[in-house]
């Protein structure tokens, strides 16, 4: 098997390509906040549609309320940890989506034999054994083609450059409920790395946060959109972001149309997620 390894920006992500077709994996939801909504007092709402409205909605503000209260910040980051929680997707902007499907789901062979560029031969990475090759797809977007044993998720690894390590884990592991899974230090090429995640590296998508000595703070340009993860409870999400120090540039709520309840967060290097409620999303899939 093989894993495609992408950077856009300053960011990256890896997904798996297997020579075989990789089974796909059954979607476990909790229902537990499904009926959080409805342990309030039944609402009984007069003729006046308006005013019945008025009264649902404080209704539902207050039982919201209640329910994402948290006594303390050690119970919501201990909340964040047990929250059935796991990468969903990654979004980059491109300039033709048709174009680049065809370019990065092939080998680097037959890349080649379709004309596009292979920016870097196979060979052992530097400092290691694992065989990787380098393209680039129509919108300039480098991937890393590298051999490594399969996993239940088509999705290997996301990576994002971070200008403090410490400081990026520690919001991770609170703000997000994600586990230090290992970190790697390389002073011969200056940078070390941390993989954050839900689940062991071979059976779940990562998240690979990239420290390069000496720098501090990097470009984002336009291309790098969010990384998604699913949760039991978006409301109660938002809260342990902002317990966590971080900041929460959408407020937990459905999106108007779909009616999918969400909420997007920055890392403190201005990385973007965004929280989507597991069941929402699982009817979207339908």
């Amino acid at each position: 098997m093989r894993a495609l390894y992408m950077a856009v920006g300053r960011g990256a992500v890896a997904c798996a390509t297997p020579a075989a077709a990789v089974p796909r994996r059954s979607l476990l939801l909790s229902t537990a906040a499904a009926g959080a909504a409805l342990q309030s007092e039944p609402i009984r709402l007069s003729g006046r549609g308006a005013s019945g409205t008025a009264k649902l909605r404080a209704s539902a503000d207050a039982a919201q309320a209640a329910a994402t209260s948290f006594v303390s910040k050690e119970e919501a980051f201990a909340w964040a940890k047990k929250d059935n929680r796991r990468l969903l997707h990654v979004v980059y902007r491109v300039g033709d989506i048709d174009r680049t499907i065809k370019s990065v789901s092939k080998t680097v062979e037959l890349i080649r034999a379709k004309g596009g560029k292979v920016t870097r031969e196979p060979g052992p990475v530097k400092g290691g054994k694992t065989v990787i090759a380098f393209v680039e797809d129509p919108d300039g977007y480098k991937f890393e083609i590298l051999e490594r044993p399969g996993t239940p998720e088509p999705l290997c690894q996301v990576m994002l450059r971070v200008g403090d390590l410490d400081r990026a884990i520690s919001f991770y592991e609170k703000a997000c409920g994600m586990e230090l899974l290992r970190k790697r230090d390389n002073p011969e090429y200056k940078y070390t790395v941390a993989m954050m995640g839900y689940g062991p590296e071979d059976k779940n998508a990562v998240l690979e946060l990239t420290y390069n000595y000496g720098v501090t703070e990097y470009d984002k340009g336009n291309a790098y959109g969010q990384i998604a993860i699913g949760t039991d409870d978006v409301y109660k999400t938002a809260e342990v972001v902002k317990l966590s120090g971080g900041q929460v540039v959408r407020e937990a709520g459905p999106l108007p149309g779909i009616n999918t309840k969400i909420t997007a967060i920055l890392d403190p290097d201005g990385w973007k997620s965004v929280f989507v409620d597991n069941i929402d999303f699982a009817k979207e899939l339908e």
